[in-house]
């Protein structure tokens, strides 16, 4: 047979010959491949590290998927928890709302469940503590508000309004008020039910804070209007509006101890610093424009999402969307530090007696930051989702240190965790050691 004869290739049916490939009977050897790699560019790798930068290697992810840094899980809700509050009194019992249509109150030591707030009609947007712990209030998006005896666990009273935009108890007193997104503010007597309505201008009343007087409460609305209002005469003292006002809808509020100033925050990216005695703005603080990070809608402006005041240093706090914390002196109002999250800011809060404030993010990651030199002192992870809210417990002074036991309660998807720390802040360092 013929060497066409041995190449012959046998077709089968409409088949047809598309490419002849030669294969060599020789696998290539080293001297092959060496001219084969003769025309590749071999450079000093320089630092093999470089190539990774930027990078997390699998066993980094795997351990950061797995940080838990919480010392008590408290899994009973079944949807996103929206709100989160401690009872001032003991700080002993935490109460929750979330999107499964109901509020807890449980022990803080165990997550045990002391009682259970049912009958709502939507998500529990709306949770809290009396000032003496006695009575739990609880709301829902769709305006259903309850009031709950925590020693007997019984509903004491419950009244219905609009959609519910804030909920706030009087610092002394049984007397609850509320926003709502028609504009209305309410003021009840509990649990008598004595009612007070404050004339609505037309547009959510989108937050809202009693000042420690008791006989003032300052209300933001969604046209960038403040208005403080006097509880007892049920009149407006202040009207801040205009140029003077927000150029959009107010997002947050937050007082000093003694209440004669007030800070605004609002989606047009800036804060406001108001005398509540005289109604007059005395400060604006802004930083440079960005946008929101972490948000679903990135081109989301810059919006303030949370303010707060140092009760021991004169020093106020301002959270953007952006992931900005701004930190700037009150006395001289100049922005003293920029700290920067990796996601935008939900909320902040300063530590009670102490220069620390806290700040929870899109991210999931909850972290404490020195108010005096800007630097980061703790990060707290733990969380698969979004933080929604959380909040600090107390403190006890020893001598020359501030050692404050804090507990973080903070909202997010499907659950509530706690993160217990002891904290000691030495009056002489500018640091502080977890």
């Amino acid at each position: 047979m013929d060497n066409t004869e041995e190449n012959a290739i046998e077709l089968h049916g409409d088949e047809e010959i598309i490419e002849v490939i030669d294969l060599n009977d020789t696998e290539p050897g080293p001297d092959d491949l060496a001219d084969d790699l003769g025309d590749v560019d071999f450079e000093d790798p320089g630092n093999p590290e470089d190539d990774n930068e930027g990078w997390e290697t699998e066993d980094e992810m795997e351990a950061e998927a797995e940080q838990d840094d919480s010392e008590l899980t408290f899994s009973k809700h079944t949807g996103s928890v929206f709100c989160v509050s401690l009872d001032p009194a003991t700080n002993c019992l935490a109460v929750t709302g979330g999107e499964d249509d109901k509020a807890y109150v449980w022990r803080v030591s165990d997550g045990e469940v002391v009682m259970e707030c049912s009958g709502h009609k939507d998500s529990v947007t709306c949770a809290m503590f009396s000032h003496d712990s006695s009575l739990v209030a609880s709301g829902d998006m769709s305006g259903l508000i309850k009031v709950w005896k925590v020693e007997t666990k019984e509903e004491i009273w419950s009244f219905e309004v609009g959609d519910l935009e804030w909920l706030e108890w009087h610092p002394c007193a049984p007397v609850l008020l509320a926003g709502t997104n028609d504009g209305n503010v309410w003021m009840w007597k509990i649990p008598a039910g004595d009612c007070k309505t404050f004339e609505s201008p037309a547009c959510q009343a989108t937050s809202g804070k009693v000042l420690p007087d008791g006989k003032r409460a300052v209300v933001g609305y969604e046209d960038g209007t403040v208005r403080v209002w006097d509880l007892k005469q049920g009149n407006a003292i202040h009207v801040i509006k205009g140029q003077d006002g927000h150029q959009g809808a107010l997002t947050c509020l937050a007082c000093n101890k003694d209440g004669s100033l007030m800070l605004t925050g609002s989606v047009d990216g800036c804060a406001k610093l108001v005398n509540t005695a005289t109604g007059k703005v005395v400060g604006v603080f802004s930083v440079e424009g960005g946008e929101g990070k972490g948000s679903k809608d990135e081109k989301e402006s810059n919006s303030v999402e949370s303010v707060g005041f140092c009760n021991i240093l004169p020093l106020i706090a301002v959270a953007y969307l952006d992931g900005t914390l701004a930190i700037y002196d009150l006395s001289t109002q100049v922005l003293r530090h920029r700290c920067q999250h990796e996601a935008g800011i939900v909320h902040l809060q300063w530590e009670e007696s102490s220069s620390v404030v806290s700040t929870c993010s899109l991210d999931g990651a909850l972290r404490l930051w020195d108010g005096r030199s800007g630097n980061m002192l703790s990060e707290y992870r733990g969380h698969t989702a979004e933080i929604l809210d959380f909040t600090v417990n107390g403190y006890d002074c020893f001598e020359m240190a501030f050692v404050s036991l804090t507990s973080f309660l903070i909202g997010e998807s499907s659950f509530a965790r706690i993160k217990e720390k002891v904290l000691n802040v030495l009056v002489s360092q500018q640091g502080q050691n977890s």
